[in-house]
């Protein structure tokens, strides 16, 4: 922002050319050669060839520097004649330094005080060139130097900034402004402050840029300026005044109401330069977008309005596409209000500049997202761009396109498509990927010509990101189009023939395993899986066995066969195929020590076929084992809550006498992520949730409760400063609730005997829960952290998961004791004390464990929907994020899908989000809501909740009350 600094200046100039005679197109013409254009053209390029070949063969003079050299060179600044006569010198001599500074090779701290004081000694020339170098050397090496070095510079520049000369006074305070910090402001404020008033554009510009920067220290001291910053609003200088309102807005920007009255004065016509015009719209969008709901329903959002499609006349092209971006963007705008900006773009479109080209086309592609039908008559200009030389613009042309062509027009893009995506790059083939698999979602019935497109793509050449994004374009549309399923299949099939990404390769194997048998001829996908096996890593071997296990277990028709296959990975070279195989043939029924090979065959040896044998394999009935079901059904939590629920079942069966078998449905259901319902409780102060369910296995009394469901985090029910600190986790069972209790005793001289809480049912809460036991924490020391634990059980005739509130008390004895020794000091039976602790709320949302599912859809229609609960509620929320956060965090559950972000270019739309989570009992609870900011009637919600139960069902969605 200070410039350019042209180096160019301080080279020697080249030397004329020689042997070169130029001949002017009359006199060619003259001799009979004649003019053309192609004779221009030559002559041109044979010209800027010589020119590179003599700038490649100039050495730089930069090249060979030595650090040591340039610093005893730079001792002539001490030399007032070198100063004021030769002043180009010295220039040459400070270019060398910031040449050396900018190439990393620092400089010690005396080095850099010698330097600086050197050059300080600059300031006795009055060279505006070296004057300005001098600007720049200070700037640069400032950062690094003593700050008692800088106040000796200081006063030089203080100076200047009185000088007469306009360049030295813009360039001293900016140099200033990066200098000094709040202490020394106060010293130059008042030059300051003339200064942004001054008549000089260059002056005033300078100093409203350094209150730009001063703000961020020295707020308070800036805001002071305000009268002047306002007076040099209505300056002549277009820079001026884009500058003034910049720092205007920072100033102001935490009053929202100074901002709406700044920016509906400044609409009236007082700001005449174009950037200060597209600041100004950016500041007017920012606040219809904070205001919320539909941008056209206020007074405000219809003033704005207004004044965007006033700008569209503006005579700079920049607030032309200010205004015509602005316009798109409104939140809640109506698609007939929206044609003045996209005509507006449509002649950008033919523009001969390709940056309008380019703004344009980003306009209309964001656009064309959430309104296609609005950007459908600029649909003739766009498809000219495909050949665009700017693949970026040819990019948004052809995405554009898909997303508002006709069914009509599907095949004649892809045919210009076809020959356009061998010319771009794999990031903006990313780009046209995505384009196609939503034109697939829009027109279903084109399936197969877009699938088949992306099909060729998939066996050409790119990298893992862009076979990546087919590969997922492909599969998604699979789901969705269930026409396309076998012909997209048998695409990806002949794709891991030749796919060199392991990744890509046991996705597809995954994926076959999981449609494959559910096809008219499942038999024909063995083969390209049977390939892995033979062909490929230990990674995709043990993919291909798990998929062809499936083809087993799934088509009894094909297991014998698949069988035979699995047997040939016994000796397999690595563990895991091997394993996989193993387990697959026991899953299968399949005695493998009957036929596995012996130790005395050799490893590539084979045995006699028998047909008989294999005649009567093929008719057998073989007996597939109960856990079969591990191979076919996914695994119903992540592999980090497995390993927890494994940690924590470990430790419960030590405490029981009944070990249970261990499976899928007897581990306990491990939740890390749900947000506690009331605040958390300081680390120093509190227990680790973490750890505690071991905690409770421990406990005889506790362990044989069952397993733990679920844990909240630690809630703090007294203040982290009192003499007693208490905190409390609520463990959720099956058809208990455990209140476990952290007891702090921060009294020195008191022992605690026999503390436990005491809890009782709030006046204003039902009867949903009983106080079955309690084991009391038999004794606290002082610094010493115990527990104790509560036992609630379900009130007959109530549903167990209820939200209740109860009054809870700390009861112990207190024993004086004698902080230095410990001894007991007057009656060791102590005396009776209690201590009031603030209310335990349980809420419904204590009662979810967050589970992630792979297939919400799936999910959804595997549950009754007698079993729904639809609700409607209205939220005192005016931001659709909060709102969204704050479901959640009342249901406690996981959202799915990414559901919890919001499109930035449906703002002002509904938006919808997917629940899912797991209740006490292990019973699956989904909610699917709908969430929609209005400006009068704040957030309006509907959530239709489904689970096993619909008394589960209600306690969900009465949650939001």
């Amino acid at each position: 922002d200070d410039g350019v600094l042209f180096l160019s200046y301080y080279l020697p100039p080249k030397a004329p050319l020689r042997g070169t005679k130029m001949t002017s197109p009359l006199e060619q013409a003259d001799d009979g050669g004649g003019l053309t254009i192609s004779s221009m053209v030559k002559e041109f390029q044979g010209l800027k060839d010589k020119f590179k070949r003599e700038d490649a063969d100039s050495p730089s003079p930069f090249s060979d520097l030595e650090k040591a050299t340039v610093l005893q060179e730079c001792r002539v600044f001490s030399d007032s004649k070198v100063v004021t006569e030769s002043p180009r010198k010295c220039s040459q001599l400070i270019t060398k330094l910031l040449h050396i500074v900018t190439q990393g090779d620092a400089m010690s701290s005396s080095e850099v005080t010698e330097v600086f004081f050197g050059v300080t000694k600059l300031f006795q020339s009055s060279d505006a060139s070296l004057r300005r170098m001098i600007y720049f050397f200070i700037k640069e090496v400032a950062e690094t130097c003593n700050p008692d070095d800088i106040i000796i510079v200081t006063s030089s520049l203080t100076k200047d900034m009185n000088s007469k000369e306009d360049l030295f006074r813009a360039n001293s305070i900016r140099v200033l402004a990066k200098m000094i910090d709040a202490t020394m402001l106060g010293a130059i404020e008042r030059y300051i402050k003339q200064a942004i008033v001054d008549r000089n554009a260059m002056v005033s510009s300078s100093a409203l840029v350094a209150g730009t920067h001063l703000i961020r220290g020295s707020p308070d001291v800036v805001r002071r300026w305000v009268n002047e910053v306002q007076e040099a609003l209505h300056s002549s200088s277009d820079m001026v005044q884009f500058h003034a309102l910049s720092l205007l807005y920072e100033i102001k920007q935490h009053d929202r109401l100074a901002i709406s009255k700044l920016v509906t004065k400044l609409t009236r016509g007082t700001i005449s330069s174009p950037l200060a015009t597209c600041l100004l719209i950016r500041y007017i969008t920012t606040i219809v977008r904070d205001s919320g709901g539909n941008a056209l329903a206020s007074a405000t959002g219809r003033a704005a309005y207004q004044f965007l499609e006033l700008s569209l006349r503006h005579r700079s092209e920049a607030v032309i596409y200010e205004a015509a971006k602005a316009l798109c963007n409104l939140p809640g705008i109506e698609e007939r209000d929206l044609g003045p900006a996209v005509a507006v773009l449509q002649l950008f479109l033919s523009s001969p500049k390709s940056t309008l080209r380019l703004a344009a086309m980003r306009a209309l592609s964001s656009v064309a997202i959430a309104k296609p039908s609005a950007v459908i008559k600029c649909n003739d200009d766009m498809e000219s761009l495909i050949a665009d030389n700017n693949r970026s613009i040819a990019t948004f042309a052809i995405t554009t396109l898909l997303k508002t062509g006709s069914e009509s027009s599907v095949d004649r893009l892809m045919k210009q498509i076809s020959s356009f995506m061998n010319e771009i790059a794999d990031e903006f083939k990313i780009v046209v990927v995505t384009a196609i698999r939503e034109l697939c979602l829009k027109y279903p019935l084109k399936h197969r010509v877009l699938v088949g497109f992306l099909a060729n793509f998939l066996r050409e050449e790119g990298g893992f990101e862009f076979k990546k994004a087919i590969v997922d374009a492909i599969i998604a549309l699979m789901c969705v189009i269930s026409e396309t399923k076998e012909s997209s299949l048998f695409h990806l099939c002949e794709f891991i023939e030749d796919c060199e990404f392991t990744a890509l390769s046991t996705q597809i194997l995954h994926l076959v395993g999981i449609v494959g048998p559910t096809t008219v001829a499942p038999a024909r996908y063995i083969r390209f899986v049977y390939n892995r096996v033979i062909l490929e890593n230990a990674a995709v071997r043990a993919a291909a066995i798990t998929t062809l296990a499936k083809f087993a277990a799934r088509l009894p028709a094909l297991q014998a066969s698949v069988s035979v296959l699995l047997r040939r990975s016994l000796r397999d070279e690595d563990d895991e195929v091997r394993d996989r195989a193993t387990v697959a043939l026991r899953l299968l029924g399949e005695n493998i020590t009957k036929d596995a090979p012996g130790d005395g065959e050799a490893e590539g040896s084979q045995r006699p076929f028998r047909q008989d044998a294999l005649a009567a394999d093929s008719t057998r009935d073989l007996p597939l084992q109960p856990e079969i079901h591990l191979l076919l059904e996914p695994l119903p939590m992540s592999f980090a809550q497995l390993s927890a629920a494994l940690k924590e079942f470990e430790v419960a069966g030590s405490r029981e006498d009944d070990a249970l078998a261990l499976s899928l449905t007897t581990l306990p259901v491990v939740d890390y992520t749900r947000p506690s319902s009331q605040s958390a409780v300081p680390a120093s102060a509190s227990l680790s949730s973490s750890n505690d369910s071991a905690e409770l296995y421990k406990i005889p009394e506790l362990a044989t409760l069952g397993r733990v469901h679920s844990s909240t985090s630690p809630i703090q029910l007294t203040e982290s400063e009192t003499e007693y600190v208490v905190s409390c986790i609520k463990h959720i069972m099956s058809e208990h609730v455990v209140l476990e209790f952290a007891i702090t005793n921060t009294i020195s001289d008191q022992l605690l005997v026999d503390a436990c809480i005491v809890i009782e049912q709030a006046p204003d809460s039902p009867q949903h829960y009983d106080h079955v036991a309690s084991v009391h924490a038999p004794i606290l020391r002082c610094g010493a952290t115990e527990r104790a634990w509560l036992i609630l059980r379900g009130s007959p005739g109530s549903t167990f998961g209820a939200p209740a509130h109860f009054l809870a008390e700390l009861k112990f004895r207190v024993v004086e004791i004698d902080p230095a020794t410990g001894e007991f000091e007057g009656d060791e039976e102590g005396f009776p004390e209690d201590y009031p602790l603030e209310d335990i709320e349980i809420s419904t949302a204590d009662f979810v464990a967050k589970a992630d599912i792979s297939n919400f859809r799936q999910a959804w229609d595997s549950l009754e929907k007698d079993k729904e609960v639809l609700q409607k509620y209205s939220l005192q929320f005016k931001d659709m994020e909060v709102a969204i956060d704050a479901v959640i965090s009342c249901l406690g559950m996981q959202p799915e899908d990414g559901t919890n972000e919001i499109d930035k270019s449906r703002i002002g739309m509904p938006h919808t989000l997917h629940l899912s989570g797991c209740f006490a009992g292990n019973l699956d609870i989904l909610a699917r809501a709908q969430l929609q900011v209005e400006a009068k009637l704040g957030c309006i919600l509907k959530i239709a909740v489904r689970s096993p139960q619909l008394e589960v069902s209600e306690l969900i969605s009465d949650c939001i009350n």
